[in-house]
């Protein structure tokens, strides 16, 4: 079956695995998920994350979940922001800080994917993906 949204596909999966207090999820693999689990990486939210390369035509990503303690996930929230029916884009005043700055917003900009916080420091905007708290 054809996913009309990989990013939300991605994040779903996320989040059920949280929910499930899984250890890790695959997700099937994609340049900008790649690089979306990078951020979360380096934010802390997951522990890390590897491509797994089979003999099926598309790699898959195994994503290892980070729990604080036995029963809070590192990851309370995420929410996709900008959809294929509806995008959003913000310029680089427009950044939002979300949760308080706690959260993460995650952009894909012309420089590549990254924080809302990197794109506010390098003045570029764009298409505001998801965030993560």
């Amino acid at each position: 079956m054809a996913v009309t949204d990989p990013i939300a596909d991605m994040l779903t999966r996320i989040r059920n695995a949280v929910n499930a207090r899984h250890e890790s999820v695959n997700i099937p693999a994609s340049k900008i998920k790649v690089e979306m689990a990078r951020i979360l990486a380096e934010e802390g939210f997951v522990e890390g994350y590897e491509i797994i390369q089979s003999s099926a035509p598309q790699a898959t990503i195994k994503v290892r979940l980070h729990y604080r303690s036995r029963s809070e996930p590192a990851i309370a929230g995420l929410k996709r922001v900008s959809k294929p029916g509806l995008r959003v884009y913000v310029g680089k005043g427009e950044i939002p800080r979300y949760y308080g700055g706690l959260g993460v917003s995650i952009l894909s900009t012309s420089q590549g994917v990254m924080t809302g916080r990197q794109a506010w420091r390098q003045g570029t905007g764009g298409e505001l993906l998801c965030y993560v708290w």
